[in-house]
């Protein structure tokens, strides 16, 4: 199965490419209703802006085509379904480029060791420093916290 989803990974990259964006996840799983082929699409790099997201058009040219290119070259073995999509609203933050792109935003982030006596911190990004996330948490500190002992972040939705 890691081979398929390699495969895949591979092939939506090049679609994706062509329309000037990159897969953030590839996942495919049972699911209740079947097999699931999941993609996720973003802007690449971080000079896109947090407002500069993927739309729906994006993901509709990006499903279209690849669905067209995995009918060809059939490599799923099995009856599946597409979806393709942005990361969402309160997408995961999983590199150091991602702290970057979205200072000035709400996140939180989970650790496995403590930082400053706290697992969990809730406040704005400060971006990242000598591989230290940077964040004014709702405690009215900036805290500095190792990139390596976040086990999880997201962006918080605001409204």
């Amino acid at each position: 199965m890691a081979d398929v989803v390699g495969q895949i990974r591979s092939m939506a990259s090049r679609v994706a490419a062509g329309y000037g964006l990159e897969i953030f996840d590839v996942q495919f799983r049972r699911e209740a209703h079947g097999m699931v082929l999941r993609i996720q699409i973003d802007r690449p790099g971080p000079a896109a802006t947090a407002e500069d997201s993927v739309s729906v058009e994006d993901c509709a040219k990006v499903s279209r085509d690849l669905s067209a290119i995995l009918d060809v070259e059939d490599v799923v073995p099995s009856a599946y379904t597409l979806e393709v999509s942005s990361p969402g609203l309160d997408r995961p933050l999983r590199h150091a480029d991602d702290y970057r792109r979205f200072a000035g935003r709400r996140a939180k982030l989970v650790m496995r060791q403590a930082v400053d006596g706290q697992t969990f911190f809730r406040g704005t990004l400060g971006g990242i420093d000598d591989g230290q996330v940077l964040i004014d948490a709702d405690d009215k500190r900036r805290h500095r916290v190792p990139l390596g002992v976040i086990t999880r972040a997201n962006l918080e939705v605001e409204f």
